[in-house]
């Protein structure tokens, strides 16, 4: 996973897109990026998602196998969305029961959040933009 987050993060950068929240998870990941040409990005994810797909399915001989489903933009509204889409991805390792905590999700920009938001930042930011039903269903592979 360490090496996907690292893979994942330099496409991103190459294609000039700003950074603003991750996480990765073993079976998806979200990011929140701002771009003036997010086609490109996606067209650039698309080919990480194919070499990446071709590299792993030999390594486990299971050419054929489908690795990513696919990707999905959604433009930030106001600020209460964008902030609203950063508690959702910093907590989503919780909401998947992978930690108790987010900031103790390895594989995510909380680190780099906390750093720069302090502890009363990021917890004032956490009550006035709640999750709430942020996010329901986007990533339940049952639907």
């Amino acid at each position: 996973m360490e090496s996907f987050c690292g893979t994942l993060l330099e496409t991103l950068e190459q294609q000039g897109a700003q950074i603003r929240a991750w996480c990765v998870l073993p079976n998806h990941y979200h990011v929140l990026i701002q771009t003036t040409v997010i086609l490109k990005v996606l067209a650039h994810l698309g080919k990480m998602h194919g070499r990446l797909s071709f590299d792993w399915n030999g390594a486990e001989q299971t050419r054929g196998r489908q690795v990513w489903c696919g990707a999905a933009e959604r433009y930030m509204r106001n600020d209460r969305h964008f902030w609203a889409t950063i508690n959702y991805i910093h907590n989503n390792p919780v909401h998947h029961g992978y930690v108790q905590r987010w900031q103790d999700w390895p594989y995510s920009s909380a680190a780099e959040y906390l750093a720069q938001m302090g502890h009363e930042g990021a917890a004032r930011i956490w009550k006035e933009y709640p999750i709430l039903g942020y996010g329901k269903d986007w990533d339940d592979p049952n639907l």
